[in-house]
């Protein structure tokens, strides 16, 4: 298996035990103070992660402008992401308000056909009609 696939199948593993823990660790917390606390951990991990495995100040040194602008606008979208889902979860079923963030996927996508110019192919698209379907059907009163 290709190694990116291993990747991505292990962070699948782990972000579908994230909110199930979330959930149950802001029991007597806001959203936000959860988030606060869930942040500070992985700001933590994530910069020990890049420490240890890589050459972070020549990397930051080299890396032009525009990457670290988009690596900034990444990170607000991110924010405002989580902000929004944890405030979600935070009320809402987990198992429902998963599976509308997950349409995210579908934005993903048109986004990486439009802006990216990857490659558009009938698995991708059914895929979507499924995740949409999916959505529609939880959303559905």
């Amino acid at each position: 298996m290709e190694k990116w696939k291993v990747f991505a199948i292990v962070s699948m593993l782990f972000a579908g035990l994230t909110s199930v823990i979330a959930k149950y660790g802001m029991k007597n917390l806001s959203s936000d103070v959860a988030l606060s606390i869930r942040t500070i951990v992985v700001f933590f991990i994530i910069v020990l992660n890049a420490l240890v495995f890589n050459d972070v100040l020549q990397q930051l040194k080299t890396a032009p402008k525009s990457n670290l602008i988009f690596l900034a606008i990444s990170g607000v979208t991110t924010s405002l992401s989580w902000i929004f889902y944890y405030k979600a979860i935070k009320i809402g079923n987990v198992s429902e308000v998963a599976l509308i963030d997950k349409v995210s996927i579908v934005i993903t996508l048109l986004l990486s056909f439009i802006i990216l110019k990857e490659p558009i192919t009938s698995k991708l698209i059914l895929g979507s009609i499924f995740i949409l379907i999916g959505m529609m059907i939880i959303i559905w009163k």
